[in-house]
């Protein structure tokens, strides 16, 4: 009768961890911002201190810390797995990003992480051979 009871213990500590950053207002930030072509090779790579901030219903991405190429965008859908929060696991967002000229894109984030080493992926439907890749330096929840 143990071995039942601890089993459901530990399955539901481990559903519960894997969600902790899950849903949770977060502010990413990194130092570089990587170009892909559509076959993920780089292009080119661009030293710059960038802001992406998630949060349930929105995501702000502040390029170079220059407020005047913020792109905003409306999560339409999200997924969210990670078996060590922030370390090992993946997140996937669906949204439509729009930039201050007022452009529209149907684009997908992903975050994954291996090994500890967390990344960003940033993809538009719009724009099937380009992807951008930001190396994430720090995540932070926002209170």
């Amino acid at each position: 009768m143990k071995t039942p009871i601890l089993t459901l213990l530990l399955a539901c500590a481990a559903a519960i961890t894997s969600y902790a950053q899950c849903g949770k207002h977060l502010i990413l930030s990194s130092s570089k911002t990587e170009y892909l072509d559509g076959r993920d090779s780089l292009q080119r790579t661009q030293e710059e201190n960038s802001s992406i901030e998630i949060s349930k219903t929105n995501v702000i991405i502040i390029p170079a810390n220059d407020a005047t190429r913020t792109m905003k965008g409306e999560i339409q859908s999200d997924s969210c797995q990670w078996n060590i929060p922030f370390k090992d696991g993946r997140s996937v967002i669906k949204l439509t990003m729009k930039n201050d000229q007022g452009e529209t894109r149907n684009c997908t984030i992903t975050i994954e992480g291996k090994a500890g080493i967390v990344t960003l992926y940033f993809e538009a439907v719009e724009m099937p051979d380009k992807k951008i890749r930001v190396p994430i330096d720090t995540f932070q929840e926002k209170k």
